[in-house]
């Protein structure tokens, strides 16, 4: 079905209606043989709270952004390629219901569906594009995955000291390489994650041993410029400045 719809018009159609509700500032979707599979809105576990996102499965590709106007327009377009993805089910807790990870080496996060049949129809349809696209290019599945982020809300003290207690002036920080919420004092180096970053991350102090013992990547201690110095860029924002929406 998928190649009967490949090159149909009323598929390119589609396809250049989502493409125009990203606006200018959106990637062009459209490209010979890709194929809109389905829509629809999920809740994305993000950083600070969950928050609805309007994701688009093609046969290739996982487009998501934010809604600014419901089936018309959306920004901050994030297109991740299927075949660098990996999904596995999360189970139920409290409010969060039907959900299910999205893991690929730059990116993980989990994802929220309103129910428990729409779940299932999303990781079927994600699982058969992802598992196509791999039998077709003759590659294996990707083996790393970046960390999925402990939300905020998650930690009231460092996960790694268990002693300094976040506040306005003591700010959280994400380890890129597990994904604990720690403090400033715990996440003082940044190593070399080539599948994140062209530079050195942020990671807390138990992953960068780790890593530096494995001799995996670049590693570099304490920076005074970025991280000790009070009034810094670094210390006044709630996570990495090069985070392109630390806040998703």
């Amino acid at each position: 079905m998928v190649d009967r719809l490949a090159n149909s018009e009323a598929n390119s159609k589609r396809i250049q209606v989502v493409e125009g509700c990203f606006g200018a500032a959106g990637q062009p979707l459209v490209i010979p043989g890709r194929v809109l599979i389905g829509e629809g809105v999920l809740t994305k576990l993000c950083r600070k709270k969950p928050k609805a996102r309007q994701f688009f499965l093609f046969n290739d590709i996982l487009v998501y952004g934010n809604i600014v106007i419901q089936k018309k327009k959306y920004n901050k377009q994030h297109i991740i390629p299927l075949e660098s993805v990996t999904i596995d089910t999360v189970a139920d807790e409290g409010d969060l219901r039907n959900g299910w990870l999205i893991k690929t080496p730059t990116k993980s996060f989990a994802v929220y569906a309103a129910t428990a049949t729409e779940k299932s129809e999303w990781m079927s349809h994600i699982g058969k594009c992802v598992g196509d696209l791999l039998e077709k290019s003759g590659k294996a599945p990707t083996g790393e995955h970046a960390a999925v982020w402990i939300p905020d809300s998650e930690a009231t003290l460092c996960m790694r000291c268990q002693k300094i207690k976040f506040t306005p002036l003591s700010r959280r920080h994400h380890c890129r390489k597990c994904g604990y919420v720690v403090c400033g004092p715990c996440s003082d180096k940044k190593f070399l994650l080539p599948s994140q970053s062209s530079k050195p991350v942020r990671v807390c102090e138990f992953c960068y041993l780790q890593l530096a013992s494995a001799g995996g990547g670049m590693g570099l201690g304490p920076r005074s410029d970025s991280y000790s110095r009070s009034g810094s860029k670094f210390n006044n924002v709630s996570d990495d400045e090069d985070e392109e929406d630390s806040s998703d």
